[in-house]
């Protein structure tokens, strides 16, 4: 079974199999997966927020790097891809218990950089709450 099998094998549930540790941890729901296209669902808990109550833009900025790395194992390609920078635009906020949904898709993949998005949204799609750009580059193992 590849990489985005496994993936897809979870749609619906915890994905409990990330190689991910931090993921773990964040215990997303993957609700769909799809070459180079994932969306995860996420529940804010009370060590997510800042001391305003809200979804704190450490967590945001660290949800959007995880999945966007979820999304590089998506491509099934034999080298390793990592994370060269990351930028993140912070629009709406979310409150602890809200369920937010993290969308990603690759605006770019070439022989040694792939540029790919993140955006964060409430649970119905209506009110984005952050968006991310990160420049990734492939290792050859």
């Amino acid at each position: 079974m590849d990489k985005l099998q496994v993936l897809q094998s979870f749609v619906g549930k915890d994905f409990t199999a990330s190689p991910s540790p931090f993921m773990r941890w964040l215990n997303p729901i993957v609700i769909s997966a799809e070459e180079g296209h994932i969306e995860f669902q996420y529940t804010v808990r009370e060590e997510w927020l800042n001391p305003m109550g809200n979804l704190h833009g450490g967590v945001t900025a660290a949800i959007i790097d995880d999945v966007i790395g979820a999304t590089m194992f998506s491509l099934n390609e034999k080298t390793f891809i990592v994370t060269v920078n990351n930028s993140i635009d912070y629009f709406s906020a979310a409150k602890e218990n809200d369920n937010i949904v993290a969308e990603t898709k690759i605006i770019k993949r070439g022989k040694q950089f792939v540029n790919a998005q993140c955006e964060i949204w409430n649970a119905d799609k209506s009110r984005l709450i952050a968006r991310g750009t990160s420049n990734l580059f492939k290792i050859n193992n």
